[in-house]
């Protein structure tokens, strides 16, 4: 019994730990926003490999989710609800829910673990630490250009996943489900909202702080090797992916509580 205690304290205080290093970090990296216009070429960079090379990712992803949507959402509506009001389920979950979840989730695998491996190789081979010696401070090196950049980019892709999930759903309503074009774009428009839209883009602005900060995080801790560089990684994914829901959540209650 002590002993389960003992190790339920020492646990609860390593969460605290690393809560605590966490929130350091994010505290530097906002202190480094002043900084920001030195960091434009870094920046650049970063967007180029977590937006435009996550693209063909998130067409496969986008096109496959708007699909089933319209399939299911046609199985559960046909014998209850006019088909006119498809193309309404369909947009209301793509905009508000599927497209910067999902979108959010197939990134974090992507661009988190590559973060999270690139920064802890860096960390574990001593590259940090010689940056430190040549006055370069990491967090504004390393950090900050990634953070923005999943700020900046994750948004716009989700703009992307949500036009490619329509064109999923269009396709396999007209040519599959016998709804014609037509009908599908105005059950669209009958209900649409911008706080729709509005709604899914602030979600995805957290969501690429979330992926971008965990990344760092994780590989500025690594430790023992390239074993700690592969846990470092799985944290990272693993954490993003739980934060992601657990945003995704508050932020729509606050966004739509009655």
């Amino acid at each position: 019994m002590a002993d389960d205690v003992f190790i339920l304290g020492r646990r609860c205080l390593n969460a605290l730990e690393h809560f605590g290093e966490a929130m350091m970090l994010l505290a530097r990296i906002f202190r480094a926003f002043p900084m920001i216009v030195r960091s434009f070429r870094l920046i650049f960079n970063q967007m180029m490999e977590i937006g435009i090379r996550s693209l063909p990712l998130v067409f496969i992803t986008s096109v496959f989710t708007g699909a089933v949507t319209a399939w299911q959402a046609e199985y559960q509506m046909k014998e209850y609800v006019p088909m006119i009001f498809l193309g309404t389920g369909v947009s209301k979950a793509v905009f508000i829910e599927l497209g910067p979840a999902l979108t959010a989730l197939v990134v974090a695998g992507r661009v988190g673990s590559s973060i999270a491996a690139e920064l802890g190789t860096m960390q574990v081979t001593e590259q940090i630490d010689a940056l430190e010696t040549l006055a370069i401070d990491p967090v504004r090196f390393l950090a900050l250009p990634r953070f923005v950049a999943g700020l900046i980019m994750l948004p716009i892709l989700v703009i992307f996943a949500d036009f490619f999930a329509m064109a999923g759903a269009v396709v396999v309503a007209t040519q599959l489900l016998s709804i014609t074009t037509a009908t599908f774009w105005e059950g669209v428009k009958i209900f649409f909202h911008v706080l729709d839209v509005m709604a899914g883009l602030v979600k995805a602005v957290a969501f690429g702080g979330i992926i971008a900060f965990m990344g760092c995080y994780f590989g500025f801790t690594t430790r023992g090797g390239a074993e700690g560089v592969g846990k470092s990684t799985i944290k990272a994914v693993v954490f993003s992916s739980v934060l992601i829901l657990i945003t995704d959540y508050l932020i729509a209650t606050l966004l739509f509580r009655v």
